[in-house]
């Protein structure tokens, strides 16, 4: 690839991560807080993502930091200062070469889903990447103790050090693509941008439909569970509705770029 050409696809990846940002917080799936993250396009041991700051805010390309896959440091030292929990990108991208892009959201549609006994699992058509098994969820906690007498920080519900996001990073194995992590959120790991975003907002739409479902069921039928009067996807089902979703993913993703243009709050000068 000559040089032209290099610089052509960084910027329409750079542009890409941009107009993620953008369409992640006007969906509502970040707000001041959380980030995007793309494996660096034409350097294989690196990732970009954003400075420290609202993701709404995001609007050049010198709002971001391109840092290295094995310590999640910048690699130029002069670099803004970057997220606490980046190692949650670095540490996915380490594990899983084929991944692309990372998600991490604090969606308040998702969280009771982590903290409660009743598990998030695919409902809706278009949330089939979920399988058809509980979204598993990971607890800081279960190996934040490790890190206070490595570090010396003691319990810290803040992803911010290898060891927790290494731990995390191996919820993504098999066929996983979300993972829950206990009041906090979940993280989105994808084959490439686009994806993560479309899976990040349909992960949070499944939510909102298991929840309203739940209600309705247990004001239908009192006394009786209402999980277990919920149809949820098959193996087929999920299946078919995963490959659709991801051949399809352009669609949304032009249509959420209109929407943010037409919104007058978001800057994309890459």
């Amino acid at each position: 690839m000559d040089e032209k050409t290099a610089a052509l696809v960084l910027q329409i990846h750079q542009r890409n991560l941009i107009d993620g940002n953008h369409i992640l917080h006007h969906k509502g799936l970040l707000d001041a807080y959380g980030h995007l993250s793309i494996r660096h396009p034409l350097e294989p041991d690196a990732f970009i993502m954003s400075r420290n700051m609202g993701p709404a805010t995001v609007s050049s390309t010198s709002d971001l930091v391109s840092l290295a896959i094995p310590d999640a440091e910048a690699f130029d030292p002069s670099s803004p200062e970057g997220y606490a929990e980046r190692r949650i990108h670095s540490e996915i991208y380490k594990r899983h070469p084929t991944v692309q892009a990372v998600v991490h959201s604090h969606s308040d549609a998702v969280d009771p889903f982590t903290i409660g006994a009743v598990p998030l699992r695919a409902c809706i058509h278009t949330a089939g990447f979920l399988g058809t098994q509980p979204v598993p969820v990971y607890d800081a906690m279960d190996h934040s103790q490790e890190v206070g007498e490595e570090g010396g920080r003691g319990r810290n519900p803040l992803l911010d050090s290898e060891y927790l996001a290494y731990e995390l990073a191996k919820y993504f194995d098999g066929e996983n693509s979300v993972a829950l992590v206990r009041g906090h959120g979940f993280v989105v790991a994808a084959e490439h941008l686009e994806l993560a975003v479309q899976q990040a907002i349909y992960t949070r739409k499944n939510a909102q439909v298991q929840a309203a479902a739940l209600a309705l069921s247990a004001a239908a039928t009192p006394g009786e569970s209402a999980m277990g009067r919920l149809r949820f996807l098959t193996e087929f089902e999920a299946s078919e509705a995963a490959n659709a979703t991801r051949w399809s993913a352009h669609r949304p993703w032009r249509l959420w770029i209109r929407e943010v243009e037409s919104s007058g709050l978001y800057v994309n000068f890459a």
